[in-house]
């Protein structure tokens, strides 16, 4: 199986992780099938198609996993496609167990590439990281995927045509060393009315715990750009 791990990757020039992706012949297909328009759509953005970085942000309740996109040499991203969440389990609130079919919510990377994926194509989320592994107990579960086809338990499914554009998108921005961040949301919290509604009668730790992601998240909504986020001792995220 050739599932290709950020690490694994960090071994690998440029050219030989994207090489060996391509003798895949899923990935191929996507290659010979999305590149060339999805090019033309980037350049349309005025990003530079030979080096740029992907950021995801997905939000569950609304359904939708958005693909942003910034040339290396600037700072800000802008809006490149939207892609519909396609089925879900869980409710809102982060993935606490192993088994517990939510979706986590936090900030996450993605860590690997697998081209063999039961579900055509998928990109791993680093879950658990270190905000989860602090608030939760063991076991705490894994192999959260963004993937093709309808299905799920606790992943992030968005059909097969979708999976096959971003899949390529994230070997492009991977090849040339660029981390992949990918946010998940469990809804916008620009809508001061559903933000309200969704906070009304929820445990205050929840409240605490969405309050924290939406501090962080709402710089990147303000300015369009990424600052790293940190993780203190007691499991919160912060801006330095």
């Amino acid at each position: 199986m050739l599932v290709i791990s950020v690490l694994l990757y960090a071994s690998l020039s440029a050219q030989s992780f994207k090489q060996l992706q391509l003798k895949n012949n899923r990935v191929k297909t996507a290659y010979q099938k999305h590149w060339s328009g999805l090019k033309k759509e980037i350049n349309q953005l005025k990003i530079d198609t030979t080096n740029f970085f992907v950021y995801l942000r997905a939000f569950k309740q609304e359904g939708q996993l958005e693909i942003w996109l910034r040339s290396k040499k600037e700072k800000t991203y802008a809006l490149f496609k939207v892609f519909p969440i396609c089925s879900s389990s869980g409710e809102l609130g982060p993935k606490k167990k192993e088994g517990d079919g939510q979706v986590p919510e936090g900030f996450y990377t993605i860590s690997a590439f697998n081209p063999n994926s039961s579900y055509h194509l998928s990109l791993k989320v680093n879950y658990p990281n270190k905000a989860d592994v602090y608030l939760n107990k063991p076991p705490l579960g894994g192999d959260i995927m963004i993937h093709g086809k309808c299905v799920t338990i606790g992943c992030i499914p968005i059909q097969d045509d979708p999976i096959e554009q971003l899949y390529t998108l994230c070997i492009e921005a991977q090849a040339n060393g660029n981390l992949i961040n990918i946010d998940v949301f469990p809804f916008k919290f620009t809508d001061k009315n559903k933000l309200s509604e969704n906070l009304r009668n929820k445990d205050q730790s929840l409240i605490r715990f969405w309050n924290n992601l939406f501090l962080c998240g709402n710089f990147f909504e303000k300015e369009k750009q990424l600052k790293p986020i940190k993780i203190n001792e007691k499991g919160e995220y912060y801006l330095p």
